[in-house]
């Protein structure tokens, strides 16, 4: 009878090292991926003050486009969560859209090579960033269920660990139905 109660002890034991272990484990991981939408973030906030200086010198006239990107690039580098970082970026992008609308009215500008160079580097950041956000979402969906399911629930509870928000950088224009005219 006692070496049941024992056995029932020691796995019990057993159990919630494991899934404190395995909590500790998601949890770096979702950190580390956060790390990587930061690298990210940080070279897209690099590069927009030079994409802004280009097309200044040819579109001085689009003055306030470019307070909104400076400003929206202030609040994304000053961001202190995910949803406010998520919210600037959210408008970062839309701004750089408005911006590069911008730029089709100069055909000179489309064909500067520092442009178009900056152009290529962004391009590079912005598909490097949604990997990022691919892998930090899915750390945080991993962590997230271990914290939900049950028996693991309870562990997580006792150890504070608490579920994480998603990244997600809406983008209006893919997720409206597309338009069918026949």
């Amino acid at each position: 009878m006692y070496v049941v109660i024992i056995s029932l002890v020691i796995l019990t034991i057993v159990y919630f090292v494991y899934i404190y272990n395995t909590l500790i484990k998601l949890r770096n991981m979702v950190n580390e991926a956060w790390s990587g939408i930061d690298v990210q973030l940080q070279k897209r906030h690099d590069l927009i003050p030079n994409i802004v200086k280009v097309v200044q010198g040819y579109a001085s006239h689009e003055k306030n486009l470019f307070e909104s990107i400076t400003e929206l690039r202030t609040r994304g580098i000053n961001a202190d969560n995910i949803k406010d970082q998520e919210a600037a970026e959210v408008g970062l992008s839309k701004a750089l859209g408005n911006l590069f609308v911008v730029v089709e009215n100069y055909p000179e500008l489309k064909a500067n090579k520092n442009f178009l160079e900056l152009q290529r580097d962004l391009s590079a950041v912005e598909n490097d960033l949604q990997r990022a956000r691919r892998y930090y979402n899915g750390s945080v969906r991993n962590y997230n269920i271990l914290i939900e399911q049950f028996p693991s629930m309870f562990v997580a509870k006792a150890a504070n660990h608490k579920q994480r928000d998603f990244f997600d950088i809406k983008n209006e224009t893919e997720r409206a139905a597309p338009e069918v005219n026949f």
